[in-house]
């Protein structure tokens, strides 16, 4: 699994996961607000299978696309 995501959008996607956690946990939301765990996971570990599905890659035009850093 090759990184695909920049890191903007891994973090927006570990806060929009963490919220809706804790959204639903507190019962603010409900339970549908547990669909928070994907951005979580795929906000973790740094991988989208949708953005692979459809080849996107969300990091920038700087950064080395084998996974391990800025160029």
């Amino acid at each position: 699994m090759t990184a695909n995501m920049g890191t903007i959008d891994k973090w927006l996607r570990i806060v929009v996961g963490v919220l809706l956690i804790a959204l639903a946990l507190f019962d603010v939301i409900g339970w549908w607000g547990y669909i928070g765990i994907i951005p979580l996971a795929t906000g973790l570990i740094n991988f989208c299978p949708v953005y692979k599905m459809i080849g996107f890659d969300s990091r920038g035009a700087g950064t080395d696309k084998s996974g391990d850093g800025p160029v």
